[in-house]
């Protein structure tokens, strides 16, 4: 197992969104400001994150105290962009979102008001990401016989794979895979990769069609025909990205 860092590849970033501008939503900066949430329920103010450390009590038994979940289940959250938390749990209240843990999450998410997601997502966007490892176990036979796992995923990150219709992955999550807070694109680094694999399944498979359907429209295309070896390279290898800083919130916008 080996750590991947993160390159700062601004450059390459432009080029791929320039690349895929046709089909590719171009990714802003990491620290754009983050708009109000599209609840039904709309906050009246930013969300505030000592209120939010409160309300996110029963969020540690399965994402921990900080957001960084210890079990493969259930997503790390520490560092996500305020507006991307608070939109999650309004697919759970809503029973917009049903896939994965949904059982457990809306009971949790039913009981909180538009403002209470956003206090949730600013105090776990202040949190800062651990660091994950990436895979580096050699793939056995095929196309990609040879190489490590994290290598392929490597490259479908960075580069995509232009044959296929598939952008590169740091188009939309950006070149360290913190995320684009203002489309609301979540973090990548770090990430438990089971989650990330489960998730990419599920877009793959057409299972997340709720919410905003131009971006998961976006995601079933990029992942439609991914291998499950990609899948699981691609997983491995935003485990192993480092770096992310803290999420978005009202207060570093104003520092």
């Amino acid at each position: 197992m080996r750590p991947v860092h993160a390159l700062a590849g601004v450059a390459c970033l432009a080029l791929a969104a320039v690349a895929w501008a046709q089909s590719t939503p171009v990714a802003a900066p990491d620290n754009a400001p983050v708009q109000a949430a599209p609840l039904e329920e709309k906050p009246a103010t930013w969300g505030d994150a000592t209120a939010g450390q409160s309300k996110a009590g029963a969020c540690a038994a399965c994402h921990g105290l900080d957001g960084n979940a210890m079990q493969q289940n259930a997503p790390r959250i520490a560092g996500m962009p305020e507006r991307y938390i608070a939109e999650q749990l309004h697919l759970f209240k809503s029973g917009q979102r049903t896939s994965g843990l949904a059982g457990v999450m809306v009971p949790f998410a039913s009981m909180l008001s538009a403002q209470d997601m956003r206090d949730v997502g600013a105090w776990f966007a202040k949190q800062k990401a651990g660091s994950g490892v990436a895979d580096d176990t050699a793939i056995a036979d095929g196309a990609n016989k040879g190489m490590k796992f994290y290598q392929v995923g490597e490259r479908l990150f960075r580069n995509g794979d232009a044959a296929r219709g598939i952008p590169a992955c740091m188009a939309c999550h950006g070149p360290s895979g913190a995320g684009n807070p203002g489309p609301s694109y979540p973090a990548l680094h770090g990430q438990e990769s089971a989650y990330v694999a489960r998730r990419l399944e599920e877009y793959r498979a057409g299972a997340t069609t709720y919410a905003n359907p131009a971006h998961f429209k976006l995601m079933a295309d990029v992942t439609k025909t991914l291998s499950d070896e990609e899948i699981r390279s691609l997983a491995s290898y935003v485990q192993g990205l480092h770096t992310r800083e803290p999420g978005t919130t009202k207060e570093s916008i104003a520092r």
